[in-house]
């Protein structure tokens, strides 16, 4: 059952060839016994997950039930808030918080009756391109071991490809869905900014990040989308606007389909092995009826400065409330004040959070303000309006989703600014706040391949659209690393 897509398990669900409750311990089972091989969950909550299926099963045995995803077990990333589990965001500094409420996009995945296996692992914070800055150790990549998943969402990803979960939430903030989707074979949409809410879920930079799913085809982000969209009182960035069935236009034609590729996106640090994939893709576009010119993202070399001033600033900011008085952790007999704040956020936090507050501090720090900060989200402006031209000639970019496949594990891990080159072609959609999918799209070296798919504004339906349609004449997204048993 683990290797069946979400639309399968459904189908399964509707039809009783097995119960939520059979297909959750069938899950439970595979993370209990393979997970020592991946560290992809910080959290596994049994019991909760079998009294949610069975839940689930009774609303299944009422003819009247409209949920398509109830029953369904997933995988939540431990940066959205669930009530009565602990939520730790992969740092020390929230090991033990247990919060007393859930996170909007939990809340609607409980009300369709979806069942929560656990939470996934994921870099500190959500600051990282490698999972390795997890406070509970690195994930490991199930097509190499040896390698990085990809992050801050890795543990999603890892679950998701190893078929520990048929789906699972993840976050981006500069491509922290997408790029461990790329590296893992799996599916990663980063919607729109604004399309689904951020209440609950543990902010990074409050600009910049979005919650999104994580699956293995275009189909399943679609069915958990008509789940996650919507807008949200709660959240003072959601984003007021009409929310489609996902799955409507999937099996749209794509001739006529304008595709644009920016130039920019296939230069100098471009692997030639995933280049050569995204143009195979490409052609596959082309022979189902669309067209394809370049286009010009002329900011593009701009993306990475701006935004590692611009996200550190933010994480600055919303990382001071970790300060060992309200919650989370606390140092032990702190002599004062003072003692307690520096003492608890320094054994509190790891490297890279320290780094990045360090860097956003100085950034917003009198005198430097309107030098760095103030001249970063004029860049972002600039990054904006490329897209915005772009569009006006295209129905959608292509490009790769990282330069490279997936590294060794500590390759980079001294190197951060090798580590954020990674993000070149992502970072630039959250910036301009479009949305962003990366899909499998080959192999090289036996490591996955993500082509990304970029959209414009609440354009996700065209995008899943255009990505079931490929994976419909592809099987990439149906490649399994090797060792996953069947």
């Amino acid at each position: 059952m683990h290797t069946k897509t979400i639309a399968e398990l459904v189908r399964g669900l509707h039809n009783r060839d097995f119960s939520s409750e059979e297909l959750t311990r069938h899950f439970l089972r595979r993370i209990e016994q393979l997970d020592e091989r991946y560290n992809s969950f910080i959290s596994l909550t049994a019991e909760q997950a079998l009294a949610q299926a069975r839940q689930a099963d009774q609303r299944l045995a009422d003819s009247n039930e409209t949920s398509l995803l109830c029953g369904i077990p997933l995988a939540q990333k431990d940066i959205f808030c669930t009530q009565g589990v602990r939520t730790s965001c992969g740092s020390k500094m929230l090991d033990n918080f247990i919060p007393p409420y859930n996170a909007t996009v939990i809340q609607r995945l409980n009300d369709a009756g979806c069942v929560s296996l656990g939470k996934t692992n994921m870099d500190e914070f959500a600051m990282g391109s490698s999972n390795e800055t997890s406070y509970y150790g690195p994930v490991r990549n199930p097509w190499d071991r040896e390698c990085v998943p990809g992050g801050s969402s890795g543990g999603s990803a890892a679950a998701v490809s190893a078929c520990l979960a048929p789906g699972a939430t993840g976050t981006d903030t500069g491509g922290s869905i997408r790029q461990p989707a790329s590296h893992c074979g799996v599916t990663g949409l980063k919607p729109t900014y604004g399309r689904v809410s951020r209440y609950g879920m543990i902010a990074f930079a409050s600009s910049l990040d979005q919650g999104g799913p994580m699956t293995r085809t275009a189909e399943d982000a679609a069915l958990l989308m008509n789940v996650m969209a919507g807008f949200d009182e709660k959240d003072s960035t959601s984003i007021d606007h009409a929310v489609p069935d996902f799955t409507t236009n999937l099996n749209n034609d794509l001739k006529g389909l304008r595709i644009g590729l920016p130039v920019e996106y296939f230069g100098d640090g471009l692997d030639v092995g995933i280049q050569n994939a995204i143009e195979q893709a490409i052609k596959t576009f082309e022979s189902l009826g669309a067209t394809v010119c370049d286009v010009h993202l002329p900011h593009t070399n701009l993306a990475i400065p701006a935004y590692y001033v611009i996200a550190p600033a933010e994480a600055s900011a919303n990382l001071s409330r970790y300060d060992g008085v309200r919650y989370g952790y606390r140092c032990e007999d702190p002599q004062d004040l003072f003692d307690l704040y520096t003492r608890t956020r320094a054994e509190g936090f790891g490297d890279e959070v320290k780094r990045r507050i360090l860097v956003g501090t100085y950034a917003l720090s009198a005198g430097y303000y309107d030098a760095y900060y103030r001249q970063a989200q004029r860049i972002r402006r600039l990054i904006k309006n490329d897209f915005v031209a772009a569009f006006e000639q295209v129905d959608v970019i292509m490009g790769p989703t990282t330069p490279t496949p997936a590294f060794k594990l500590g390759e980079k891990s001294t190197d951060p600014v090798a580590m954020y080159l990674g993000d070149i072609y992502t970072i630039a959609v959250n910036l301009a706040g479009v949305p962003g999918l990366s899909i499998p799209a080959g192999l090289v070296d036996s490591k996955p391949v993500g082509l990304q798919i970029i959209g414009n504004y609440f354009d996700e339906s065209r995008m899943l659209n255009i990505a079931h349609r490929f994976q419909q004449v592809t099987d990439w997204h149906k490649q399994t690393a090797p060792g996953i048993d069947s």
